[in-house]
């Protein structure tokens, strides 16, 4: 229905404004408050579901998904030159300030009709984006293209310090991890969510608020006095206001006009006394001027005598409550409350004067009010004051079009250029205006006064969440992107691991069982080989030489050095024993080294431990200081340190009578025929008597002529030849030569006889001692034994390295399989979730679409 506005006739109050109506005061009252019921109720709705994504929201970041805060920047003038003018949205430079080394180019576009925004990466919009039509930037009117990047409830200020300055907080910001700048987000959310609990009490409330504000002594309380047609806030050309005077209908105090003075911490009823304090409106001068340093909030309680056509506090319609606020530059602390205060209020006057224009403080206020109301009620005082009007109008719309543009856009009817003190006297055209555009704001078009603001905050809200939910699926695109190329690379090489974990064993222990068991072998065929020689009088090695004999004087000392030679000769046979073992590990250590390589995956680090031979049956120092072995050896039958051989051992060294005539042996060998020549060492000398000694030297030299049973017999013959007394003349010379010579003979063999007797007398006590103690326990078992136990530890400790990094590596992978695998699962679920709320974002918006254009 179409409404028209005029000054009131002469017979109605001063300066009134009159609606006159094509339809009747009541027809008209019932289609506003029908269509503002059904716009309230939707919004309402609207309220609950954004609130509704809100608490999924910080859920979500809080148990699934930490929620990263997006920062988007205009790309260079030479990437913007070379997009298209009709492309639908704008390319910006996508990064997070808790992962610098993120960067993404993206296209910010509107969409449903300008009421959101959506983020997709450049390379996708360029190759699904259509050309737009030569028509008007699609941007909704809440939202223009300028903000498109950036958010609006949301917004987080990390920008501390001079950008680019590494000292300054700003550098630091960078380093904040994900969850301190998401916990930082979730501020944002649960103020966003306070809000809407505000909105919603707002918007229930059958009352509407209008705040009237502005800057020290730009005629706030004149402004107020005018519209009520009376003088009743306080005027001065001093500031004088420091409270918040909220003025409202008698007829909500039983239709008494009064000042109640609200106590603090208790919540105001005109019911309960004990929550205010009752003045008279004579008094609210004084009671403004007393208490001019307090924070107070008066209530002044009016009747309107005036027709509910031109009256604002009692129009019949709605219960309306006019709140003078003090001045915003006035200081800090009231200040801060007015701007706390304009979050309950649904429509705001900003008074602002025509000599000042707008303060620091104006322009402030106006840009925080203006993010949940698009529409501010601009009234520039003091006009007619002005000498050159037409600048001072075109200066202030310039302002107004910078700090609201909506405002501007509808300037006809929201900015008003009045003169408050000549209106309160006066019938001026002007101040009619105002109030017949003020009614109509706040009564007539209540939708827009009171739903509006409302609107536009939830618009930029679910802008915001678009914003986020948008960057953040691209992240979780990227995520899941890298955790299947992740899964892809590392799956195959932890399924091959797995696969030759067992082969891999099978050939370590193959290694070392084969190490040990040649070390073993070649042990025991070296030291056989040197007993054996040593046996037949030959040092057991060539590196060890025989002494040279001394003559027949020197003859023990020459048995006794024989002995030692002979025994030292044994004793570096064990030692060549070592170092073949040594050739065996060391090659037995490449092969495992080689094993390694073959079996280990790239990347990971192979072992830094160098074998070193030399340090095999090494000897090292005891907690006391003490060089002792590795390990205990044994050596011939009993436990001796490293180093303590066959040479050092006083039983081994022990020279007897028998290393020059073994007479044991040679009986033995000629009575016995060679047997049991081990237990020819048991029989004592005293077995024998003093004439064996004598029958053992001749049969040990004779023996190798004529044979021990030639020589009986001749013996034999020899005494039945004594018988004759002509033998017997020649019997003593006869045997004397005899004796001579085989005396003779034997002395010249003895360097030779000596080795063997000693040799053969030495390897007879090693096997006696093998055959008492065991065969492990025998010189050459010990040996042997020790050597491959000494080898199987170092292949064992290369083998065990090696498996170990192979386990190592393989937990690893396994790792990063079922990290990659749990990002993968997180990122699906993150984009089904972001995905999900996009859509329920859009079916929120299509309610606060129908408000707004309403």
């Amino acid at each position: 229905m179409a409404l028209s506005y005029f000054p009131a006739s002469a017979s109605a109050n001063v300066g009134s404004p009159q609606i006159v109506a094509e339809s009747s005061p009541k027809h008209l009252n019932e289609g506003v408050q029908e269509a503002y019921i059904e716009h309230k109720d939707r919004l309402l709705k609207a309220l609950d579901s954004t609130k509704s994504i809100l608490g999924e929201l910080r859920k979500f970041n809080k148990d699934d998904w930490v929620v990263r805060y997006p920062q988007l920047q205009e790309q260079p003038a030479a990437a913007e030159s070379s997009i298209s003018p009709k492309r639908k949205g704008a390319r910006r430079s996508l990064s997070f300030p808790d992962d610098p080394s993120f960067q993404a180019d993206v296209i910010v576009s509107p969409a449903k009709a300008g009421l959101t925004r959506s983020v997709t990466l450049a390379s996708i919009a360029d190759k699904d984006e259509e050309p737009a039509p030569d028509a008007e930037d699609d941007t909704d009117g809440l939202v223009s293209a300028a903000e498109a990047s950036d958010f609006h409830v949301f917004r987080l200020d990390l920008k501390l310090g001079p950008h680019g300055s590494s000292s300054s907080p700003a550098a630091l910001v960078a380093q904040l991890e994900k969850s301190s700048i998401a916990n930082l987000l979730d501020d944002r959310v649960v103020s966003a969510v306070n809000h809407l609990d505000k909105l919603r009490s707002r918007i229930e409330d059958t009352s509407s608020k209008v705040l009237v504000t502005g800057d020290l002594n730009a005629g706030k309380s004149t402004f107020v006095n005018a519209l009520l047609r009376r003088e009743i806030m306080p005027v001065d050309q001093q500031p004088c206001t420091t409270a918040f005077c909220e003025v409202h209908d008698a007829t909500e105090n039983d239709g008494k006009e009064e000042v109640h003075i609200l106590k603090d911490g208790a919540t105001y009823s005109t019911k309960d006394e004990t929550t205010f304090t009752r003045a008279s409106l004579s008094d609210l001068d004084a009671i403004v001027s007393e208490n001019e340093n307090e924070s107070q909030v008066l209530r002044v309680y009016l009747a309107d005598p005036r027709d509910p056509q031109a009256s604002l506090l009692s129009n019949g319609i709605v219960d309306i409550s006019l709140i003078d606020a003090p001045g915003l530059n006035r200081d800090n602390t009231h200040t801060t409350r007015v701007f706390a205060r304009q979050e309950e209020i649904d429509v705001v006057v900003f008074v602002v004067s025509a000599e000042n224009h707008f303060t620091l403080s104006a322009k402030e206020f106006l840009t925080n009010a203006s993010k949940e109301k698009a529409y501010l009620f601009i009234v520039v005082n003091k006009y007619e004051q002005i000498r050159d009007k037409a600048k001072c109008r075109r200066l202030v719309l310039e302002q107004i079009k910078q700090l609201s543009p909506r405002t501007y856009e509808d300037a006809e009817d929201l900015v008003h250029f009045v003169d408050s003190q000549q209106a309160l006297h006066e019938n001026t055209t002007p101040f009619g205006n105002l109030e017949s555009a003020l009614r109509s704001f706040v009564l007539v078009k209540r939708s827009k006064s009171k739903l509006a603001p409302a609107s536009t905050y939830l618009t930029k809200l679910l802008s915001d969440v678009d914003l986020l939910v948008g960057a953040n699926a691209i992240v979780a695109q990227s995520e899941l992107e890298r955790a299947r190329d992740d899964i892809n690379r590392v799956r195959p090489v932890l399924e091959k691991m797995k696969g030759s974990r067992e082969a891999l064993e099978e050939s370590l222990e193959f290694v070392e069982e084969d190490g040990a068991s040649r070390s073993l072998t070649r042990g025991k065929d070296i030291l056989n080989d040197a007993v054996e020689r040593v046996g037949q009088g030959q040092p057991g090695v060539g590196a060890v030489s025989l002494p040279v004999y001394p003559g027949l004087f020197g003859i023990w000392e020459y048995a006794s050095e024989v002995r030692r030679a002979l025994l030292a000769s044994l004793d570096s046979a064990v030692k060549l024993t070592e170092d073949e073992a040594r050739l065996i590990t060391t090659e037995a250590v490449g092969r495992i080294a080689a094993l390694g390589d073959k079996h280990l995956p790239d990347g990971v680090e192979r072992s830094r431990r160098v074998f070193m031979p030399e340090a095999m049956f090494a000897c090292r120092k005891d907690k006391k200081g003490n060089r002792r072995s590795r390990q205990p050896t044994v050596v011939a039958g009993g436990l001796y340190g490293l180093g303590l051989g066959l040479a050092q051992r006083p039983d081994m060294l022990d020279t007897s009578f028998f290393d020059l005539f073994d007479v044991q042996h040679q009986f033995w060998l000629h009575f016995g025929d060679g047997k049991n020549e081990l237990h020819a060492e048991e029989v004592t000398v005293s077995t024998l008597g003093v004439v064996s000694v004598g029958i053992g030297a001749l049969t040990m030299v004779g023996g190798k002529v004529v044979g021990a049973r030639s020589l009986l017999e001749g013996v034999v013959r020899v005494w039945d030849l004594l018988e004759n007394e002509t033998a017997r003349k020649w019997a003593a010379p006869v045997l004397g030569a005899v004796s001579i010579g085989l005396v003779g003979y034997y002395v010249l063999e003895l360097p030779t006889t000596i080795p063997r007797t000693v040799g053969r007398r030495i390897k007879t006590s090693l096997a006696k001692e093998g055959e008492e103690k065991g065969e492990e326990s025998s010189f050459v078992g010990a040996h042997a034994a020790r050597v491959s136990r000494e080898t199987r530890k170092v292949l064992r400790l290369a083998a065990w390295d090696v498996k170990e990094r192979f386990r190592s590596a393989m937990d690893e992978r396994g790792r990063e399989v079922h990290g990659a695998e749990d990002k993968e699962r997180g990122a699906v679920k993150a984009l089904d979730y972001f995905h999900r709320v996009e859509q329920r974002t859009g079916e929120v918006r299509e309610s606060v679409v129908l408000v707004s254009a309403a």
